[in-house]
């Protein structure tokens, strides 16, 4: 995917399943070269898509600035009401990234910090920027 493309705004649909607590699954190749797909936490900051991983992690390794992905998730009550969205890694930080996977924890399982946190792991914010988007 182009650097250059504009990127595109969610419909109501598409934010209202992101806001909510739908499992998201994001695709993108692997450094091997072969196609990965994970299940992700997601939320939603200014257009953008936002996820959250440990550095060591394949996609923490995988998703650099600029790198193709594709996401999906369905609606938790309704599984064939979903969005589908191809987009970018736009940027990628580790500032502020264990608030932000406490934030996701508090959506998720409803707890105040991520409990999984190994000793020593480091965590990355991720942005996908949205270019294009489909949907039920």
């Amino acid at each position: 995917m182009a650097a250059t493309q504009t990127a595109c705004a969610l419909s109501e649909q598409a934010r209202e399943i992101l806001k909510s607590r739908a499992m998201a699954h994001i695709a993108f190749l692997a450094p091997d070269g072969r196609p990965h797909s994970t299940p992700v936490w997601v939320d939603l900051d200014d257009g953008a898509l936002v996820m959250n991983t440990a550095t060591e992690r394949v996609k923490g390794h995988a998703l650099q600035p600029g790198t193709p992905v594709a996401l999906s998730a369905t609606h938790p009550e309704n599984p064939y009401e979903y969005v589908q969205v191809r987009g970018e890694v736009g940027e990628r930080t580790t500032e502020g990234a264990d608030e932000q996977i406490d934030r996701l924890a508090r959506k998720y399982l409803g707890v105040e910090t991520y409990p999984y946190r190994q000793p020593g792991e480091e965590r990355v914010t991720i942005k996908i920027r949205v270019l294009e988007t489909t949907g039920s």
